[in-house]
């Protein structure tokens, strides 16, 4: 079948983007579902700093691919061996396919899986096949899912079905952003009630791992941004303090408003700087736990002797350690019960002539998460 959809060409074009249009609509053909795999009618995707990040060459992937990662949609065809799904089955996709088989998801870690990460750095399906073709040259797919589209063919293994009455836009926040951001808090970090903590960092990952420290009830939550706006919807969002990242005694004003720093800090900007940030307003004993993404050249140091001699943690993150079949659900349920209201870090809602702009306003920080409807054009 043919499809529309954003396809990269060439990493690292100078901003604006709307004037260099890295981002092409291209017509696309989509070969059906091979086995194991499902056709889905894309019907809402999120923007993400992880779809930036290769627009922008921080995260290094084969061209041409078709981007977009953080979506939801209707199934529309099953291929052979997928029995637990329908057509008009309702998922949320999640971008690392699990194989079920390797050490890491057999030991209960599938946001680990080796397969799948192979998979998604090679740009196919976890089955290694490229369904997308654009004038007969094979296109890949974006961590498995390419869902700047009004369609995509994905794992299995990629879907989580959801309810109907979770309207996409919302739902689309599931395959990442919540994951990741919420899954840092409860999963990785296992935030005790009381704790006192930090986000660095305040995207859609960053906000969702503040919703979260609020849910589990955190005794002050410090947020650290570079935008005063944001800074100001995290007061809303249930911050207790509030600091500028920009600011020369940041870090002293955290430690100050904290008795000496956090129990855990989380760095959600993907930045070196943020993690040093997130590392030195730590308190001895404490834990920094990172789910932002760096260039992979970046390196961060530290202090060698405040790790012993104080006793810290340094902790990765990735998709928030969740079992994405277990998580994406029981979410769900937090959010519909009114005690994680992901739903008010929703922005604009843009169609896909609109993307390169849209990814402008992402890169200096004025959005949270604005929301692709490929129907909308």
């Amino acid at each position: 079948m043919k499809i529309r959809a954003a396809v990269l060409h060439e990493m690292g074009k100078p901003r604006p983007y709307a004037a260099s249009q890295p981002l092409a609509i291209e017509e696309l053909e989509l070969e059906g579902p091979g086995p194991g795999e499902v056709l889905v009618r894309v019907e809402a995707a999120g923007l993400c700093h992880s779809d930036l990040s290769v627009i922008n060459g921080d995260r290094p992937r084969p061209l041409p691919m078709a981007l977009g990662h953080e979506a939801a949609g209707v199934v529309e065809a099953t291929g052979p061996n997928v029995a637990d799904l329908a057509p008009g089955d309702h998922v949320v996709m999640v971008f690392v396919p699990s194989c079920g088989r390797c050490p890491r998801c057999m030991e209960g870690r599938p946001a680990l899986c080796e397969p799948g990460s192979a998979a998604n750095a090679a740009g196919s399906l976890i089955s290694g096949a490229r369904r997308l073709r654009l004038r007969g040259r094979e296109v890949h797919h974006h961590v498995g899912v390419s869902a700047f589209a009004d369609h995509a063919v994905v794992s299995r293994n990629s879907l989580v079905r959801v309810e109907p009455s979770l309207p996409f836009d919302q739902a689309a926040l599931f395959g990442c952003a919540v994951l990741t951001g919420v899954g840092a808090v409860v999963n990785t970090a296992r935030v005790p009630a009381g704790a006192t903590v930090a986000v660095v960092g305040l995207g859609g990952v960053g906000l969702n791992a503040l919703l979260a420290c609020r849910l589990v009830g955190a005794t002050a939550i410090v947020a650290v941004d570079l935008q005063d706006d944001k800074l100001a919807l995290a007061r809303q969002l249930g911050a207790t303090h509030t600091v500028n990242a920009g600011e020369p005694d940041c870090v002293e004003q955290v430690r100050a408003a904290t008795g000496g720093g956090v129990d855990v800090a989380f760095e959600m900007a993907g930045s070196v700087r943020a993690m040093d940030v997130a590392y030195r307003i730590t308190r001895r004993g404490g834990r920094t736990v990172s789910a932002g993404l760096s260039h992979p050249d970046h390196d961060f140091s530290l202090k060698h002797v405040t790790l012993v001699a104080e006793e810290r943690t340094i902790q990765g993150s990735y998709i928030g350690s969740c079992v994405p079949a277990r998580d994406v659900p029981r979410f769900v349920a937090l959010y519909q019960g009114g005690q994680l209201p992901v739903d008010r870090l929703l922005g604009e809602r843009i169609g896909l002539a609109a993307l390169n702009a849209a990814f402008d306003r992402l890169a200096s920080g004025q959005t949270v998460r604005q929301i692709l409807i490929p129907s909308a054009g």
